[in-house]
């Protein structure tokens, strides 16, 4: 049996790198995204996996770095079995209200949280259709989720919904190609960006992914998940 291939973005720390952690434990081989390379390295090595742990430089922003990093994969490891978008950013105050978000800071989100997954796929689901396997996950968030919409942080949770509805409309795009796209929230994680306070450890943040990129052929597709059951879109 070949090993799968997982790409997994934003993976030099946090909930991507213990994603990248916990897949390589599967047997699955991980190429991490990273924009810095020489963090992309270390924390490769870190996960101690030999050959199934490989860094490569990606900045989900650019185009051509997105295309020059598939390429990279699909020439060295074939087509990908398992797309996690989980590079993100929040450079907001939570308080932050749409009153006094700048348009410059909206762009910035949406380039990442919503553009980065969208180059992503447009490069590695036509890859999976040939192949007709794949899943797709994207990291999503309960601040996001339209049916309990609130104030605060509004680029952000625009941001995550749109990635929702991205999710939905890409499944039923390729519902009958064996490829499974999904969409989840890891809950508040202490990361980097979740604080030192949040409830969640990492490994808690990213367990409910790693079961989402290896669904079995049965597997749902198009859902939003928290602890690996369906929340409310």
């Amino acid at each position: 049996m070949s090993t799968k291939t997982a790409i997994v973005t934003g993976a030099n720390r946090g909930i991507g790198l213990e994603i990248a952690r916990q897949l390589v434990k599967e047997g699955v081989r991980v190429v991490l995204g990273s924009r810095d390379s020489v963090k992309g390295d270390r924390a490769a090595k870190s996960l101690k996996g030999g050959e199934l742990a490989v860094a490569h430089a990606l900045d989900v922003n650019d185009t051509k770095s997105v295309r020059r990093f598939v390429a990279f994969v699909e020439k060295e490891f074939g087509v990908p079995s398992i797309l996690v978008n989980n590079a993100g950013v929040y450079p907001e105050e939570p308080e932050a209200k749409v009153t006094n978000t700048r348009t410059a800071l909206w762009r910035e989100t949406f380039e990442t949280n919503l553009f980065g997954a969208v180059r992503m796929c447009r490069e590695v689901v036509p890859l999976m259709e040939k192949v007709r396997y794949g899943r797709v996950v994207n990291m999503s968030s309960g601040l996001g989720q339209i049916s309990k919409m609130g104030s605060g942080s509004p680029a952000y949770r625009t941001s995550k919904a749109a990635l929702n509805a991205f999710t939905a409309t890409l499944a039923a795009e390729v519902k009958e190609s064996g490829i499974l796209v999904n969409s989840l929230s890891p809950g508040w994680v202490r990361t980097d960006m979740g604080g030192a306070d949040a409830p969640r450890s990492v490994e808690e943040g990213a367990e409910t992914a790693v079961w989402l990129a290896l669904l079995p052929a049965s597997g749902p597709t198009g859902h939003f998940y928290r602890d690996k059951k369906p929340v409310p879109w």
